[in-house]
């Protein structure tokens, strides 16, 4: 009506312009022109779609509908009414056609100014103008209740939201009308454009069973706006009840979010039957890894549980963790040991005779440990090694040691001692008549662990700042916590003593990257709000890590993210007789003679200078 309005009045003014310099047209012409464009106009702007999407979403595109609809309404009405009366006129048809387009789309754009003005002021006081991404049973449940804690006046959680649009990439919900009125305006494409439109403060990621490519692409747009993200968890987290509302599961976008690939699963039936009835000891076992394993592992039913780590506040904390978890019900025992400390050690096996052992006790960080060579070399070296023969010794029926990326190709001392120690763990298991089954597990990067960059990062930016990254190409893998550690427990269920386990960790992740999502994740841009400072490398540090070294090859498992690298034999003269120079140096304090041979125990050890070198040539 709207449209025909101005379509008609347009015709009058028209008519009265060319009054001022010429006889104006005759009134049955007007009016026939006024009925069959306004007719022909309509039609064709109805065939274009344009009255079912409203004019408050409009955008670029759609005015330019608008344009072409009409022009086409005009276009056919010009010509029926050429055919009718045999005459055309220009000075009518053009300034008739120039006024009504103008009047067409002005008027879209006023509604659309003071629709949103008037909106704005309406929902000021309604909580945060928020949208929701994904227009499917999630988002329903949400509105509703929503909806429900602003009609009951509630101060709850879902009344401090104001949903003001969805966003949604399937083409046959855009239009479509929610609970509160709140539309789907257009596809993730447009969130950018929609969150200024909208003036919105928070969007709500409300697709729980998105497949992980698809979430990280979404997330990743959403966390390069200006506003906060949060994320409605999978759904079979989700409890839908009316005492744990789906406001209240809402969380914070997660770094781990932006991995690019689905959660590792495993087969906790393997590892049931694993760990079920046995005692199990977990050095290191205050430490990130350490203390997730110690979690993991209480699960399964586990006979008892020893941590042994040699620094007293994390095991102080995880065993007060467990113990306001499952009280008396889990059998406990928290010791303060140094695995280079051989006796000690072995009057823990003789008094609680472990049967499974997880040796997590490590020193990890690199550039700490290439100022301090000798402390890498005593605790994670001959630390292993006490360890691992003291297993052999009181009967253990499996070893599994954690190792890292940096093992492979090593460019610094930490990286080269785990590789050392992996040579221990493959030693034992290749000499005749062993009881114990000795395995190793290989991953990349752990999000959130102690010393890992993802801290760092986050102190840096509520600190305002800068947040530094050693080098633009440097790139790393990544995974979870729990990923890590149930890595390790799968492959201790089904080893048969000797594998290395490494895991398909996906696509590697740029640490400049990871950077600037974690300060869009904070609703800050990356540069202007938060500068990213590159410092250069670290001693020790690779541009990039491995997960295989050259000469082992891959086999895959029944779990499709897990391999099997191949086993290197090891001279075990040479490498007992090698192992003894490196025991002796290091017991002697000879910096120098202890690195060197480590260099001979592990050939592969390389200067970070020539292994980077060859990377960024490539």
């Amino acid at each position: 009506m709207a449209d025909a309005f101005i379509i008609v009045v347009s015709a009058l003014i028209a008519n009265f312009v060319i009054s001022a310099f010429d006889r104006p047209m005759g009134g049955r012409y007007v009016l026939s022109c006024m009925a069959m464009c306004g007719f022909f106009c309509v039609a064709s702007m109805t065939f274009c779609g344009l009255y079912s999407k409203m004019w408050r979403y409009f955008n670029f595109k759609d005015y330019l509908f608008c344009i072409t609809g009409a022009v086409s309404g005009f276009l056919i009405s010009y010509s029926v009414m050429y055919l009718i009366t045999g005459v055309f006129f220009i000075k009518f048809t053009v300034p008739h056609v120039l006024i009504s387009l103008l009047g067409i789309v002005l008027f879209r754009l006023l509604f659309k100014s003071a629709f949103i003005t008037l909106s704005g002021n309406a929902t000021a006081d309604k909580g945060k103008r928020t949208m929701i991404v994904g227009a499917g049973t999630t988002c329903e449940l949400l509105l509703t209740e929503i909806k429900h804690a602003k009609l009951l006046h509630q101060k709850s959680a879902s009344a401090r939201f104001c949903p003001v649009c969805i966003v949604d990439d399937d083409p046959a919900k855009i239009g479509k009308e929610f609970e509160g009125g709140v539309t789907v305006v257009g596809t993730t494409d447009d969130i950018h454009r929609f969150v200024e439109q909208f003036s919105v403060e928070q969007i709500i990621f409300a697709i729980p069973s998105c497949p992980e490519d698809k979430k990280r692409k979404i997330l990743d747009i959403c966390s390069s706006t200006k506003v906060s993200v949060k994320v409605i968890p999978y759904i079979g987290e989700l409890i839908f009840n009316e005492n744990k509302p789906i406001i209240g599961q809402l969380r914070d976008i997660r770094i781990e979010d932006l991995l690019g690939r689905d959660p590792i699963t495993f087969d906790n039936k393997d590892i049931k039957n694993f760990i079920s009835g046995k005692v199990c000891m977990v050095t290191g076992g205050g430490g990130s890894i350490g203390s997730e394993l110690v979690r993991q592992i209480t699960r399964f039913g586990p006979k008892q549980i020893i941590i042994v780590d040699i620094y007293e506040n994390n095991a102080y904390e995880i065993q007060q963790e467990l113990r306001m978890e499952y009280g008396d019900k889990l059998n406990l025992v928290t010791l303060i040991a140094s695995v280079r400390d051989y006796h000690r050690m072995n009057q823990i096996f003789l008094k609680y005779k472990p049967q499974i052992i997880f040796h997590a006790a490590a020193h990890k960080h690199v550039p700490l440990m290439e100022v301090s060579p000798m402390e890498a070399i005593k605790n994670n070296v001959i630390g292993t090694f006490n360890v691992a023969t003291l297993a052999e010794y009181h009967g253990v029926e499996k070893f599994v040691m954690i190792s890292t990326d940096k093992a492979v190709n090593p460019t610094n001392v930490m990286g080269a001692s785990k590789r050392c120690c992996e040579m221990v763990v493959q030693y034992l298991s290749q000499q005749p008549n062993m009881k114990t089954e000795y395995v190793t597990t290989r991953f990349g990067n752990v999000l959130g662990s102690n010393g890992s960059v993802i801290p760092l990062f986050k102190k840096q930016i509520e600190r305002g700042g800068p947040v530094t990254v050693t080098h633009p190409d440097i790139i790393r893998y990544f995974m979870t916590i729990p990923e890590a550690v149930s890595l390790v427990m799968e492959a201790a269920a089904i080893a048969h003593g000797g594998e290395i386990f490494v895991l398909d960790m996906g696509q590697p992740v740029k640490i400049v990257t990871l950077a600037e999502n974690l300060i869009r994740m904070y609703g800050k841009v990356p540069g202007e709000d938060i500068e990213i400072v590159f410092t250069g490398l670290r001693p020790g540090e690779k541009i990039r890590e491995e997960l295989l070294m050259m000469e082992e090859g891959l086999k895959s498992t029944q779990n499709k993210l897990i391999f099997i690298g191949r086993q290197i034999e090891i001279d075990p003269e040479e490498f007992i007789a090698q192992l003894e120079t490196l025991k002796e140096a290091a017991s002697k304090d000879d910096e120098a003679a202890a690195v060197e041979a480590l260099h001979r125990i592990v050939p592969a050890f390389i200067t970070p200078e020539e292994f980077n070198k060859k990377e960024l040539a490539k």
